[in-house]
């Protein structure tokens, strides 16, 4: 393989179908390293052995349906994005396909211009949204203020409730006073309660054991599980 080719992002393409597996395969192939399976579950365990730049999964196959592995990556902690296609088009269904943890829905049939387009729409995002820090079982992203949980959701934080999450699991090691959070991440005009108030946020939103009480000393993130 040519060093051009070698550098090109790795794609997973999840489709049952050999006929339109051929021909999307060569359209991917193009902008694209193209492994393809058609079964579910061998999906499942590449996924969960390999890393990929990028996912396309049809939502009916053999061994385990879409929906079904797009959830199980998401438990598995695997941030891919995801491309989810299918022929089921009512907002049900995409609502469905997003909730498990799928980035962008595309109905069938598709023109590939418009695969193409979304697929990189979905690169530039991820690659923006940068490191991805595991606190207990959930996976939280700096740079977009979101955080992951064991199912694949997403939750969105406030731009003081992510600079707080930053600042504990920049060091997920050491216990952080209230006074040293209240220096870091709060403005002077805030009290020791504050650090208290949101800890509290975060918490209710996530769950309580994403941060850690350390009786008498302070705060500190969930050791990654």
């Amino acid at each position: 393989m040519d060093d051009r080719r070698e550098a090109l992002p790795r794609l997973l393409y999840v489709e049952d179908d050999e006929v339109i597996a051929e021909m999307a395969v060569d359209v991917l192939s193009e902008s694209y390293r193209v492994e393809h399976v058609s079964d579910g579950r061998i999906a499942k365990e590449r996924l969960l052995s390999d890393r990929f730049d990028v996912i396309v999964i049809d939502r009916r196959l053999p061994g385990l349906d879409g929906i079904e592995l797009v959830r199980a990556i998401r438990v598995a902690h695997i941030t891919t994005p995801v491309l989810l296609l299918t022929a089921l088009g009512s907002v049900a269904d995409r609502v469905e396909g997003l909730d498990a943890g799928a980035n962008d829905y595309l109905v069938k049939p598709f023109d590939y211009d418009e695969l193409l387009a979304r697929l990189r729409s979905l690169l530039r995002g991820f690659r923006i949204a940068g490191e991805r820090r595991e606190i207990g079982d959930w996976v939280f992203v700096p740079a977009s203020s979101a955080l992951y949980g064991p199912t694949g959701g997403r939750v969105a934080l406030t731009a003081t409730e992510a600079k707080l999450l930053a600042v504990l699991s920049e060091s997920p090691d050491h216990v952080f006073s209230r006074e040293e959070l209240l220096g870091t991440v709060f403005s002077s005009e805030d009290s020791l309660n504050s650090v208290d108030t949101y800890v509290h946020y975060i918490r209710r939103k996530a769950s309580p054991e994403i941060i850690e009480t350390v009786r008498g000393r302070g705060y500190r993130a969930a050791a990654a599980l």
